[in-house]
């Protein structure tokens, strides 16, 4: 009773949408005008979920940054975008399958982005039908507790439930990340602590000079 209505149409499909605007809102549109994807119709604070839904991954990563960095600015702290980055790059990791194809993937399965990837890479060398997932926005304890390591996940948080979860499912972690390494007082996979430089042999050519010397 105390809403207004805003009837928005699709020029496209003609089709039309009704939306109920709370009594004291302003909205931001006049009659007769063309609205984009994305665009606020009324005052308030945008659902990312409905940014990476609509607009995609990069729109949501551009506006989440933009959004923290207005509220450290407000403190008069300097932070440079990659740190932001990288946190959301996590936060976004994840891709919920919506059609399996030929893939050993269930539908509604959360799957890491780079399996999605290659899964999809050796199917459609192969000639098969590639999976199709969308990506989904996981808040920062979810995507930390959504860990392929189960060691790293309990260092976090609800360190007794990833436990017991683990041990009955009988997981095996693989220690591919860094803070399972450190946990586990192992190099970490970076630089010279790659599994590909650790496996390397050195022989030796020649005679060493400081041996030849000696012997003489």
């Amino acid at each position: 009773r105390s809403k207004k209505r805003l009837l928005v149409t699709n020029e496209e499909s003609g089709q039309v949408e009704e939306h109920l605007i709370p009594h004291g809102k302003h909205v931001l549109v006049q009659p007769g005008d063309f609205a984009q994807k994305g665009q606020l119709i009324t005052e308030g604070a945008k659902d990312p979920h409905e940014i990476l839904e609509i607009l995609g991954p990069s729109a949501v990563q551009e506006y989440l940054i933009e959004e923290i960095q207005k509220v450290y600015r407000l403190q008069g702290v300097t932070i440079n975008d990659k740190h932001l980055e990288v946190i959301i790059s996590r936060m976004l990791f994840k891709i919920r399958i919506t059609d399996t194809g030929d893939a050993d993937f269930f539908w509604g399965d959360q799957v890491d982005r780079f399996a999605f990837m290659d899964a999809n890479e050796e199917i459609s060398e192969k000639g098969g039908k590639p999976a199709e997932g969308e990506p989904i926005l996981l808040g920062i304890t979810k995507a930390s507790l959504e860990t392929d390591s189960f060691i790293s996940a309990a260092s976090f948080q609800e360190t007794t439930r990833v436990l017991t979860n683990a041990a009955t499912l009988g997981k095996v972690d693989e220690l591919k990340g860094f803070k399972e390494n450190v946990i586990m007082g192992h190099l970490i996979p970076a630089g010279t602590g790659l599994p590909k430089w650790r496996r390397l042999k050195i022989d030796t050519l020649g005679t060493n000079p400081v041996e030849s010397a000696a012997s003489q």
